[in-house]
């Protein structure tokens, strides 16, 4: 099976276990709040654009609203299932579903206090690698130093460049991709000038 299959469902399980109204660290989203989204996100063509799109964002969360108002083992039945065949991510699901289903089930289990870090496969380590220099580019664009990202084997990467100050986050390739995508809790180190580690580590990383 894939890691974006893998992830699908073992998110399904930890929703399972903490519940639909469980906070995730999407803002004030529960696990319900939470699987709604992803059932748009995959179903729902005419909303799904709203997610990225703030001119058509009404009508998304519209739309999710109705969806989290349905049974709940109804909406744990569409997550696990994934996207139907008519939809393109059943097609890209790899591609698209990997960091959103990874991403998402943290946000399920770090909502919790005492939460403790998966070990994962260092082949699964290697394609989030892949992912978080991707998405660091977006999450840190506005920052006004240098980010380096640098690996527990010392691998680094420069993933955004600005001025000639610099602030290196250190950690496995899963913790440096969450705090890419804007989540805090995280097990990173980062080190450089106080202010400017301050400044990385507290700027709006969303996009």
């Amino acid at each position: 099976m894939t890691f974006a299959h893998d992830e699908r469902l073992a998110l399904v399980d930890s929703m399972v276990e903490f519940g639909p109204d469980a906070p995730t660290l999407c803002g004030d989203w529960t696990n319900r709040d939470l699987a709604a989204h992803l059932i748009v996100r995959e179903r729902r063509l005419d909303a799904a654009p709203g997610i990225m799109i703030s001119a058509l964002a009404g009508h998304t969360e519209s739309v999710r609203k109705a969806a989290a108002s349905r049974p709940w083992e109804e909406l744990l039945h569409d997550v696990r299932s994934g996207p139907p065949q008519w939809s393109p991510m059943y097609w890209l699901d790899s591609q698209v579903n990997t960091t959103e289903m990874f991403v998402h089930h943290e946000d399920v289990r770090r909502a919790h206090q005492h939460w403790v870090a998966r070990p994962l496969p260092q082949a699964r380590q290697a394609e989030l690698w892949k992912y978080a220099r991707q998405v660091a580019k977006l999450g840190y664009r506005k920052a006004a130093v240098e980010v380096i990202f640098e690996l527990p084997s010392g691998e680094s990467a420069v993933v955004h460049k600005a001025d000639t100050r610099t602030v290196v986050l250190q950690g496995e390739p899963a913790e440096l991709l969450l705090h890419a995508f804007g989540r805090s809790e995280v097990l990173i180190e980062a080190k450089g000038e106080l202010a400017d580690v301050q400044s990385v580590m507290g700027m709006d990383r969303s996009f």
